[in-house]
């Protein structure tokens, strides 16, 4: 009868079908943390914060459910804002930090999407604790006091730390606590503007018993184990401030390439003062040497120059500063210019009006700076005629001038100006200047063909402005056309022959560059410009530059190719290839920017890559489109519970899920190669599984892997096969562990994982439950209680304990609840209404001081729990127990394991393998096998299984 039933069962489901629809799914995300947390605690709107110690490994998990598998990426916000969302953006499921630092602390985002839905999101705040070590500083001050008869002194001992969380301070004399009001002399406060970083401890009218070893120790309770820091300052009569000297001059006028050494000594300063040096160049030279109080820069250059501070600190009132500055002396960039007559309006010089010759030099220092003039190499002196001038306060300095009024023919010649350091040591700049009857102001102009220049990108370009006159000027050249940079990135390149070099030119380069005439070089006139226009030619920019298009046979097939820019853009051609074939040529219409090509009806030969080659004088842009009929991967389906049956002793089976990835897409679907191998192995196993009917979009499929080898993990390849042939291919891992959350079949946990099944501390208990395992236990843990190994005797295996050890107390509570359970839909196979299910677990509860575990059902919608469910106390020896007990809830639930310490510390309660299945509790019959079991019960225990399995694929 039992058989028929299930026959029946059977065949109303296959009827129905056993491919399910709609089993697509938006992303769900969870944090869960792994390694060594020193707290997470729950904040409102159930997000959490975890604490770890700087130099420890952060470690979170993302635990998402979704079909297809959601995408999942990491990022952080706070901290500080460089790396707000550059160097912690992480794209897998954990999220790895080694060696944390203080400034890492802050929000961790983990984000998943599938394209279904909205993005799920959840964060958790990471908070970094540290303590570094304190500083204590100590200040002085004397004040007078009743009419000048004796001085007030008044020392303050000021401690600070940097740490998370805020610190806490005390202070010590020698042995004593010092405490605020333990001693009149003492006052003990902080500041208002530091918020609590700093503790002041001030002795008043300084006393002989004043004078000793203070220590301030920093602490941040032990949170995380961090231990206390503390720092000790002896006061003693002599306590003093730090005074330093600085044997050298100021400044230091040298000349490149010479050793330079600063010497800094200490006058005073109790404790003695520790030296180091500081530069204005934020810091010292890479080849300086410090050696105590010394500095020594050898080779000094031009750029080693600048302000060298000599600093002493002694953490008693403020460092002692004294600086220098290093002279580096040179002489750099000479220049002149001619000014013609400027009372006459006048570019030209001419006999009998005035001119003036400017020479420009940059020195260092420039108070050294001389300048000498000579005619035709001898010497001239300043005349009535010769007018020499150095450094007019009118124009820049480091400049001379030589005026010639009433210019003669006998004046033409070579003016050479001459610029000099006094104390010599760095080499003269000589300038020389020609005057004579061809000296003529400067004329500009573009050469004929020359603009506009046509060049094409990458191409080396030169742009020429042809420049006449005698001497001739130094050309600036600039954009014309807009305030942009020019090719090197300044706003104004130089040029000693009138043409501009660029390589490589770009697209961004078109445009109008504008030559002119400088003052320098050449005469002080109004500048002479020409604009010079550059056009850059470039190929076409296409897209997309690459697209794959998978269709049917028989089906039509449009690619487009767009052009998004080309210049010149005018004259466009286009060819669209099969391989090397060429299938349509032609030119594009002046209102269009894109060319499509259509296969009316495809068939085996239009299989392939086609290209458009879009065409202009500077070259071609390419479209590619990879025309093919493979089909899209699989998506296997992750919600799964794993595995599918425990209930034999060696191996295990796996029911393997999927959807196709859009099946209509291409031909339909004939059959999907599976391929399986262990783990480690290198051959792969494979076999075809037939597809009789077209698929369709979210069907879900299945698979029984059977003959699985416990505990081994298995990597599955799965292949869809159309008439085109094998498609793309998914790879997923199956691995043995039990579920953690199936819908309640077979549930079973054994606290191997880290997430511990997803069970959770309740936060309105006195203490927590600890995972542990008997290889890692420590080995001062209190004797004569608690189990030597998990359930099944295995020290490297884990089970659940409350730790009764001090603080604990009697009647401490802890409690474990379990994820929630869905209550079994109503259907007609049999199962009770309302359902009933057997929950189980082994227990050890060994010890002369054994509380109370209790066990408890926790329904949705309900404020309190009722009593529990199963209850013991005591003494129950050494080995462990298995207890079952049938529960019969209304609507979705949970389990609560409760441990209530006892009166003494040998009172440790574990629990392990905690089982929840459909139906009444059943004891099996003392002392018969599995083997002993009757075929009808073979047969029905069959038939249970593929019912269960075959509704799990309806749901």
């Amino acid at each position: 009868m039992d058989l028929i039933i299930c026959v029946l069962g059977l065949l109303a489901l296959i009827v129905e079908g056993i491919r399910c629809q709609g089993v697509y799914a938006p992303p769900t995300v969870r944090i869960i943390h792994s390694g060594h947390a020193c707290n997470v605690e729950e904040e409102r709107h159930t997000e959490r914060v975890y604490t770890i110690r700087e130099g420890e490994t952060l470690e979170l998990t993302c635990l998402v459910s979704g079909h297809p598998r959601p995408q999942i990426r990491w990022t952080k916000t706070a901290g500080s804002v460089s790396d707000r969302f550059q160097d912690s953006s992480v794209f897998n499921e954990t999220l790895h930090i080694a060696k944390i630092l203080r400034t890492q602390g802050g929000r961790y985002y983990c984000k998943a999407e599938n394209g279904l839905g909205s993005p799920a999101i959840k964060s958790i705040r990471v908070d970094v604790y540290y303590l570094d070590d304190p500083v204590v500083t100590v200040h002085q001050s004397i004040g007078e006091a009743k009419e000048q008869f004796y001085y007030e002194r008044t020392v303050f001992l000021r401690c600070v730390a940097n740490s998370n969380p805020p610190v806490r301070y005390s202070w010590h004399r020698g042995r004593e606590v010092l405490t605020q009001g333990s001693d009149k002399g003492v006052e003990i406060y902080e500041p208002f503007f530091t918020q609590g970083e700093t503790k002041i401890l001030k002795l008043k009218n300084l006393r002989p018993q004043d004078y000793a070893n203070y220590s301030c120790i920093a602490s941040v309770r032990n949170v995380c184990g961090i231990p206390d820091r503390s720092v000790i300052f002896r006061l003693t009569n002599k306590t003093a401030s730090p005074s330093i000297k600085l044997l050298v001059e100021d400044p230091i006028v040298v000349n490149p390439g010479q050793t330079v050494s600063l010497v800094c000594i200490t006058t005073g300063g109790e404790p003695p003062p520790i030296l180091t040096w500081v530069s204005s160049n934020d810091s010292l030279p890479q080849r300086s040497v410090v050696k105590g109080g010394t500095l020594t820069l050898p080779a000094i250059t031009s750029d080693e120059a600048g302000v060298y501070s000599c600093v002493a600190s002694n953490n008693v009132g403020n460092p002692a500063k004294k600086s220098t500055t290093i002279v580096v002396r040179a002489l750099k960039k000479g220049r002149f210019w001619i000014t013609p007559d400027p009372y006459h309006n006048d570019d030209n010089i001419q006999i009998g009006r005035e001119v003036k010759i400017s020479c420009q030099v940059e020195a260092t220092p420039p108070e050294e700076l001389t300048f000498s003039w000579l005619k035709n190499g001898r010497a001239l002196r300043s005349s009535e005629r010769m007018v020499i001038t150095q450094t007019d306060p009118d124009i820049s300095p480091g400049t001379t001038n030589l005026d010639i009024i009433d210019l003669k023919f006998t004046d033409f010649g070579t003016y050479t100006c001459v610029a000099a350091l006094k104390g010599g040591g760095i080499p003269e700049i000589s300038i020389d200047v020609n005057i004579s009857s061809t000296t003529v102001p400067p004329n500009l102009t573009v050469p004929r063909g020359k603009s506009p220049l046509v060049a094409r990108e990458g191409d080396t370009v030169e742009l020429e402005c042809l420049v006449s006159g005698k001497p001739k000027p130094i050309i600036l050249w600039s954009r014309a056309d807009k305030e942009a940079p020019m090719p090197d990135g300044s706003m104004q390149m130089e040029s000693y022959d009138g043409v501009l070099r660029i390589v490589n030119v770009s697209r961004e380069m078109t445009g109008s560059y504008r030559c002119q005439t400088s003052q320098y070089n050449g005469f002080n006139v109004k500048p002479r410009e020409a604009v010079v226009e550059l056009i850059v030619q470039y190929p076409p920019t296409v897209e997309p530059v690459y697209m794959e298009m998978r269709q049917g046979l028989g089906r039509p097939v449009v690619m487009t190719c767009r052009v998004l820019r080309a210049h010149p853009s005018r004259v466009l051609r286009f060819e669209w290839l099969l391989s090397n074939r060429l299938l349509h040529a032609g030119a594009f219409d002046a209102q269009r920017d894109e060319t499509e090509y259509t296969i009316r009806s495809l068939n085996r030969d239009g299989w392939g890559e086609y290209t458009c080659n879009v065409i202009n004088e500077a070259g071609a842009g390419k479209c590619t489109f990879q025309v093919t009929g493979k089909a899209y991967p699989p998506e296997f389906y992750y919600d799964t519970y794993s595995p599918l049956w425990q209930n034999r002793p060696r191996v295990y089976g796996f029911k393997l899920q999927w959807t196709q990835m859009n099946p209509n897409a291409v031909d339909r679907i004939v059959a999907y190669r599976l391929g399986i191998r262990q783990m480690g192995l290198q051959r792969w196993w494979e076999q075809e599984i037939p597809v009789d009917q077209t698929i369709n979009k979210g069907e879900l499929m299945t698979h029984n892997l059977t003959e699985l080898i416990k505990p081994e993990s298995y990597e599955v390849r799965l292949t869809p096969i159309t008439r085109f042939g094998e498609g793309d291919s998914t790879i997923r891992i199956v691995t043995y562990s039990a579920p953690i959350n199936p819908h309640l079949r077979e549930f079973h946990c054994s606290f191997e994982e880290e997430p511990i099944c997803m069970f959770t501390q309740d936060k309105n208990d006195d203490f927590d439950w600890t995972r542990h395992s008997a290889a890692t236990r420590d080995t001062k843990y209190t004797p004569n209680t608690g189990p030597s190994g998990d359930r099944s005797g295995s020290k490297q295996g884990f089970y659940m304990y409350i730790e009764t050890s001090r603080p604990r107390k009697e009647g401490d509570q802890a409690r474990l609840i379990s994820p929630f359970f869905n209550v079994a839909p109503k259907n007609p196979y049999g199962i009770t209404n309302p359902p009933a299910y057997c929950f189980g677990f082994f227990y050890h509860m060994y010890g002369k001081h054994i509380g109370t575990l209790n066990a408890f059902l926790k329904q949705k919608g309900q404020t309190t729990s009722e009593g529990p469910v199963w209850s013991l106390s005591g003494n129950q020896g050494e080995r462990w127990k298995q207890a079952k007990v049938s529960i019969h809830p209304t609507a979705s639930f949970q389990v609560v394991l409760e441990g209530i310490r006892g009166p003494g510390i040998e009172g440790d309660i574990a629990i392990d393998d905690i089982t929840l299945e459909e139906g009444e509790c059943r004891d099996p019959p003392p002392n018969i096998s599995a083997k002993a079991l009757s075929t009808s019960s073979h047969i029905w225990l069959l038939c249970v299984t593929l019912v269960l399995t075959l509704l799990e694929g309806q749901r």
